[in-house]
């Protein structure tokens, strides 16, 4: 079954530790969430490719959430880009 791809940027502060509670609260059996720790590397260097400046930003298949780009998490936004629904 093909599923959602939720990748969220975290750096381990408590502002992160709140937005992979966020995401993995709306989230449903359609989506994958991995979370990035921005100590690792690769992670960083995932996060240089999408442009991603600060953190927390949540990545819903491939594309950095409209309320992450702009400066924080929006609920609301999170869901209408796909978070929690099913596919």
């Amino acid at each position: 079954m093909a599923k959602r791809q939720i990748e969220v940027f975290s750096a381990g502060c408590q502002a992160c530790d709140e937005a992979i509670e966020l995401v993995q609260r709306l989230s449903c059996p359609s989506c994958e969430v991995r979370v990035m720790d921005m100590h690792d590397p690769s992670a960083a260097s995932r996060a240089r490719e999408l442009g991603i400046r600060r953190v927390p930003a949540v990545v819903i298949d491939g594309k950095v959430a409209e309320c992450c780009a702009a400066g924080g998490l929006d609920e609301a936004t999170l869901k209408a880009a796909g978070l929690g629904q099913p596919l």
